[in-house]
């Protein structure tokens, strides 16, 4: 680990302690992800911290949630600091993050304002034919303003995402932007793959994941693409400030 530049060592160290921790305390009675995982910002459990915070939340029941994100971050995080240095790659990290937390915000809005329009047409006219589509209720059927409250209170706090892959997306990005042409090697493939390939191949399935919305799938692929998309105005405003190709940031 001494040979790890600092601030990707303990983004690591953070990250696997966090884990750690969602997992020991809620044998205690304490689950930190509805506090510090990132909620839909109209529902009761949001903080505008966990914009922050859900970022170094990784899935307690699935150790690769954080192997693989902690896997990309050094692997291509630790080069990415090593070009920049500790206060800019920092920077970078947490940009990206909070840039994919906004991209699913704007994800989530899209997906759910159908649903709160029909809770609104409910409580107006009292039609639950359109609501029906979304809550296990029985069209025709009245129900009381506190029951459509809880229900729609019910969903808005269930769209929770946690994880750190928008900021190794917005690694995986920078990397590909500095090193276009450096060879990289995806598993049971043995012929090498320009960065810059990779990096196209992985947000072109990030959007076609998105876009299909798979039963069953439940990985935030347009935070994927936040990150990613965040990390790539960032590098060209440095670019753009007369930084030079990213090689010398100071």
């Amino acid at each position: 680990m001494s040979s790890i530049p600092v601030v990707t060592k303990n983004l690591i160290i953070i990250n696997v302690l966090f884990w750690v921790a969602s997992i020991v305390l809620p044998k205690v009675g304490v689950d930190l992800i509805p506090y510090l995982g990132l909620h839909y910002i109209g529902s009761d459990g949001f903080l505008l911290s966990q914009f922050i915070t859900y970022m170094f939340m990784h899935d307690p029941m699935n150790i690769m949630h954080v192997l693989f994100n902690m896997f990309g971050v050094y692997m291509f995080g630790r080069i990415l600091e090593q070009v920049w240095g500790p206060k800019r790659f920092l920077l970078f990290y947490m940009v990206t993050g909070i840039g994919a937390a906004i991209v699913q915000q704007i994800v989530w809005y899209i997906d759910i304002r159908p649903f709160l329009t029909a809770i609104d047409n409910y409580n107006i006219s009292g039609d639950n034919s359109v609501l029906s589509h979304y809550l296990n209720i029985q069209q025709g059927v009245l129900y009381s303003t506190e029951t459509m409250a809880q229900a729609k209170d019910m969903v808005l706090n269930s769209m929770i995402t946690i994880g750190a892959s928008g900021s190794v997306f917005g690694i995986l990005l920078g990397f590909g932007m500095l090193f276009p042409n450096a060879p990289l090697y995806l598993m049971f493939i043995p012929v090498p793959i320009k960065a810059k390939y990779m990096v196209i191949g992985y947000g072109i399935i990030e959007l076609f994941s998105g876009v299909s919305n798979f039963s069953g799938d439940n990985v935030a692929h347009f935070a994927h693409l936040g990150g990613m998309l965040f990390g790539y105005f960032l590098i060209r405003y440095w670019k753009k400030k007369g930084i030079g190709n990213g090689f010398f940031l100071g």
